[in-house]
């Protein structure tokens, strides 16, 4: 039995890497998670899982494009390297601690900025819009999902 698609947000500040090296680069590893949810987030996505790839601490912030999953979770080795900000001294090798994923992107979008995004009904019970919500990767509800398509595309 074939599983059903996932949708998600990730945050991405656009000095770190934007939509545009992504463009560039076609395909990247989504490194540096140390959240313990988020970290969750990324052992759950499959591959062509759908991805809109927001540009957070921007002004202003928004979706700025669509990706696609194109590696499931496996461990991130900058937490074994003792040069990396991302090191972490209780992760072995036998017991990663963080992991990634590999996106490529599917389309760059126009902007769709975080006030348009608060301003529609449908979107009221987002996850990345609720207060207090810092986290840099979140699900999306397929209508969620829908409703932002639609908007970039339209």
């Amino acid at each position: 039995m074939a599983s059903k698609r996932s949708y998600w947000l990730m945050k991405s500040e656009p000095e770190v890497f934007s939509i545009q090296a992504l463009r560039r680069d076609r395909q990247t590893h989504w490194e540096g998670v140390r959240n313990y949810q988020a970290r969750n987030h990324l052992r759950s996505m499959r591959v062509d899982d759908l991805v809109l790839f927001y540009h957070s601490n921007a002004e202003p912030p928004g979706v700025a494009g669509v990706a696609r999953v194109c590696r499931e979770a496996y461990p991130d080795d900058s937490q074994f390297d003792r040069k990396s900000p991302y090191y972490d001294p209780k992760a072995t090798r036998q017991t990663p601690r963080w992991m990634l994923v590999d996106v490529k992107l599917d389309r760059k979008t126009r902007l769709m900025p975080l006030e348009e995004m608060r301003a529609h009904k449908a979107l009221e019970k987002m996850v990345t819009l609720r207060r207090g919500n810092r986290l840099s990767i979140t699900p999306v509800t397929p209508a969620e999902w829908n409703f932002i398509v639609k908007k970039l595309d339209g």
